[in-house]
């Protein structure tokens, strides 16, 4: 389907989207990309993200919903150089020929690792729009079968979709809330706190699961999600204590949203499926747990 259907602007829309779902890269290319930022400056211009890899290195990323030109090219070798950066990533939905030969020619003569990616949105049965990356070229590639990526990528929306119905259906009698969510193909799966703008998400990675509290009144309302993040944060100790053991508080002042979150780390989609049940047992627990610690303290901020 059009990408202007799903991301109607590429700022505002599109690289906030990124933004807020960086892990989604993550999994294309293999590499832990963390600390996202947009808009970041370089010199004159401004670039859509800036995000770090494990390492500490710099690495750009430029965004374009149509296709592939000579003006991004450029600005992407101009950010590269303004910012020492180690890797760029061009996300388009549809390459030129000239531009892959030119990405190609660059990670053969230079040491920075340059990627485009195709971004497409699809739709598996019902769900709503879902992003489809695909790796087209890599800095140790000559060529990607698209063919072949779309089917990896393919499957790992299958294996999330059969993870979340498998959780709901573990859900079904136990904890009623989760029970009647309707299982999606991204990576989280959320359902409304009754507060306004706060909202309690499953997240399943490939080896992690993780219960968060995502507060997100907008954009043009970062205030009010800091001081909602700062009166629960005032009862720290005892939400972990009733919790059971120590949140990750994140007020992510460089964002728009903020979070508190358990992760588990024993396992994810990409466990063996039996171990599915156990994993979405725990979780579901952590999340009962999660949710009485927070909740009490929750309903009592009016803001």
């Amino acid at each position: 389907m059009p990408l202007r259907e799903v991301w109607e602007r590429e700022a505002s829309d599109f690289t906030q989207w990124l933004e807020a779902n960086i892990d989604v890269l993550n999994d294309v290319l293999d590499i832990n990309l963390i600390n996202a930022e947009r808009e970041k400056s370089a010199g004159d211009f401004s670039i859509d993200l800036v995000a770090e890899d494990e390492e500490n290195n710099i690495v750009i990323i430029e965004n374009q919903l149509e296709k592939s030109d000579h003006k991004h090219l450029g600005q992407i070798i101009t950010y590269l150089t303004s910012l020492k950066a180690s890797k760029a990533i061009w996300i388009v939905p549809e390459a030129r020929p000239e531009h892959v030969q030119a990405i190609a020619w660059l990670n053969q003569f230079s040491d920075v690792g340059f990627y485009i990616i195709k971004i497409e949105a699809v739709k598996i049965d019902e769900s709503l729009p879902a992003p489809l990356l695909t790796l087209i070229i890599g800095p140790s590639l000559d060529s990607k079968l698209v063919g072949e990526t779309k089917q990896n990528i393919s499957e790992r929306h299958l294996l999330r979709k059969k993870w979340w119905t498998d959780l709901i259906d573990e859900a079904n009698g136990k904890y009623d809330t989760i029970a009647n969510l309707t299982p999606t193909v991204n990576g989280w799966l959320g359902f409304r706190s009754g507060v306004r703008g706060a909202s309690f998400n499953f997240v399943v990675m490939k080896h992690e699961c993780r219960v968060e509290l995502y507060i997100d009144r907008g954009l043009e309302r970062g205030n009010e999600n800091n001081a909602i993040f700062d009166k629960l944060y005032e009862n720290k100790n005892d939400i972990e204590r009733e919790f059971g053991s120590e949140l990750g508080w994140e007020r992510l002042d460089a964002k728009r949203a903020c979070r508190i979150q358990f992760t588990r780390r024993d396992g994810g989609y990409r466990s063996p499926e039996d171990q599915w049940a156990q994993l979405q047992e725990a979780t579901l627990k952590d999340m009962e747990q999660f949710g009485r610690a927070i909740q009490v303290y929750l309903n009592a901020i009016h803001i």
